[in-house]
């Protein structure tokens, strides 16, 4: 699918975030191809133009069958780059766990990352505790199974996008992802399941952490928090990004990609 320059060449892999898609690569990508490295920007179930529906959506599993097809097709003893942004950190950590031998360095942006102790339950738990004092804003929920049953789905409201996602980038971007959200589905049934990661599998793959220092949503002491709950082999940090660094900071986060490739793809 993409085209590859050379055997220096590295392949990155990018997961977005909840309510997003593979559109919001968009300045990233073309930074990473000029480099001279492939580029895979793909939408999870439910996302960007993946046609299915969040309320269909019933695990993590089925959430990140985009990825794990992907990693599944990936040629011979290919490793990627698979970099995940908020909420694409728990894909990335299950495409990890299930494909650690096609997986160089598992870069975790801004983003969720669980340990191999405990369930993705426990991030999302300590999370909300650590939610400012605004919560969620306007975000809507759903209930197709039922009130009695928890939301389905959720998405971002554009008064949330501006004041905790993207109060550093651009009216353009913010404009463009209050016409592209798409509900994430929340009802996700494997997300207790304490064995669904291992240290056997996920544990044994170089983990990098780009803090993103103004970040509103996962705020850094929370970003910090996990860093110190499951230490990955190495941090980077941000300066002045908000939660959309590959928007308001493309340049600095592309480096900081091209640092990575350059150490894990080559060990």
């Amino acid at each position: 699918m993409e085209e590859r320059r050379g055997s220096s060449s590295s392949h990155f892999v990018l997961v977005h975030g909840a309510c997003h898609g593979a559109w919001c690569w968009y300045k990233l990508l073309p930074l990473l191809k000029s480099a001279g490295h492939s580029v895979t920007a793909l939408d999870l179930e439910a996302s960007g133009t993946n046609s299915n529906r969040a309320s269909d959506i019933r695990t993590l599993t089925q959430y990140t069958n985009p990825l794990l097809e992907a990693l599944d097709s990936t040629n011979g003893d290919e490793r990627v780059i698979l970099v995940g942004h908020s909420f694409g950190g728990f894909s990335v950590a299950l495409g990890t766990e299930k494909f650690p031998e096609k997986v160089a360095a598992a870069v975790f942006v801004a983003a969720f990352m669980p340990d191999s102790s405990s369930p993705p339950s426990y991030i999302t738990a300590k999370f909300r505790e650590s939610l400012p004092s605004e919560g969620m804003m306007d975000t809507q929920v759903a209930y197709d199974r039922g009130v009695e049953n928890p939301p389905t789905s959720s998405v971002l409201g554009p008064r949330i996008l501006s004041s905790l996602l993207y109060q550093n980038c651009s009216p353009e971007d913010l404009t463009l992802a209050t016409m592209l959200v798409r509900p994430t589905p929340t009802a996700l049934d494997d997300f207790s399941d304490e064995n669904l990661l291992t240290m056997e599998r996920y544990g044994s793959v170089p983990r990098v952490y780009v803090i993103c220092t103004e970040d509103k949503i996962i705020k850094e002491e929370f970003q910090r928090w996990m860093i110190g709950n499951y230490p990955p082999k190495e941090i980077k940090a941000i300066e002045g990004s908000d939660h959309m660094p590959m928007l308001c900071k493309p340049e600095e986060l592309c480096q900081f990609l091209l640092e990575i490739a350059k150490i894990y793809s080559s060990t």
